[in-house]
């Protein structure tokens, strides 16, 4: 493992006298396009990956979510006055693991194991199973996956739920009024519902570039995070970025020595078409060298809980 460069090489090119934009400081996800774009980025990286077979299977479920959010079509999200009052009090408005969810989820998951179809599904058994569960079992299921504490039976089961609560948690949030929502004091954590990211991008493109967006894992909105700072704790004074030796430098981990942990940060100036959510699954072995070097990760994938 190296440490990695992210400072930019040659000459700066803009206007001298258009000043400085100001980043979006979050953008909402359009639930059309997020789990296709994830399903293609999926099937497109796991070709001659070591581990093909796995990201092609993620890359059906990531079909399958699809299906699912445009079934679902939009979801009504808290009323504005409730999205104001907990703005108001630099809350997330849809904290998802306090409120009370729309039984609709449920169909979406019924929906998302239909979608898949008992040829690609890798345990028939726990499938089964999580059909035979009634409303309140699944309910129950869903309240320990959104409060990390999952029972090691059903670590099975929570992968299809955590797939089923990506869609729906995704679009709620893309019907929240964007304009009026803000980011939290704990800049670590999602502003629309209070959910760790699954990783940052370094943008390449757009009117800020070299800005980074944290995305979230289970809402999927993209939040602005201060660069050079812990995602975790907030610090600046240990941080380092490790990345593989000899690699196309896509993925990078940085580390934080002062509360030991790490977050997963993709670099699109290295791959224009990158995914946020493919590409920290296809980077698993990152995850693995620089856990083994003593470094906890910031916050786990949820569809790796299986893992």
């Amino acid at each position: 493992m190296r440490q990695g460069e992210v400072t930019p090489k040659g000459a700066w090119i803009g206007d001298p006298l258009g000043g400085v934009k100001a980043p979006e400081p979050l953008i909402l996800r359009d639930p059309a396009r997020r789990f296709a774009n994830t399903a293609s980025r999926l099937e497109a990286l796991s070709g001659g990956h070591p581990m093909m077979e796995w990201l092609r299977f993620m890359a059906r479920l990531a079909s399958a979510q699809h299906a699912v959010a445009a079934k679902l079509g939009p979801l009504s999200p808290p009323a504005q006055a409730a999205v104001e009052l907990a703005v108001e009090a630099r809350m997330p408005p849809l904290a998802a693991d306090g409120r009370r969810r729309d039984p609709v989820w449920r169909d979406g998951l019924a929906m998302l194991l239909d979608s898949l179809g008992a040829e690609i599904l890798r345990a028939p058994a726990v499938v089964t199973g999580l059909r035979d569960r009634n409303a309140e079992a699944l309910e129950g299921l869903a309240d320990g996956f959104l409060h990390g504490d999952l029972d090691v039976a059903d670590a099975g089961a929570a992968l299809y739920v955590a797939a089923a609560l990506q869609v729906y948690f995704t679009c709620l949030a893309a019907a929240l009024p964007a304009s009026s929502l803000r980011l939290l004091p704990q800049r670590g954590l999602c502003p629309c519902c209070g959910s760790t990211p699954v990783a940052g991008v370094v943008t390449a493109s757009g009117p800020t570039p070299g800005t980074r967006y944290l995305y979230c894992s289970l809402c999927s909105t993209a939040w602005n995070h201060v660069r050079a700072v812990c995602v975790t704790c907030g610090d600046s004074r240990a941080l380092a970025l490790k990345g593989i030796e000899g690699d196309a430098g896509l993925a990078k981990a940085e580390t934080c020595d002062t509360c030991h942990t790490y977050a997963k940060m993709l670099y699109q100036a290295r791959d224009m078409r990158l995914d946020p959510f493919a590409d920290d699954l296809a980077t698993l072995g990152l995850d693995i060298l620089v856990s083994e070097a003593g470094w906890a990760r910031h916050a786990p994938n949820p569809l790796l809980l299986v893992g």
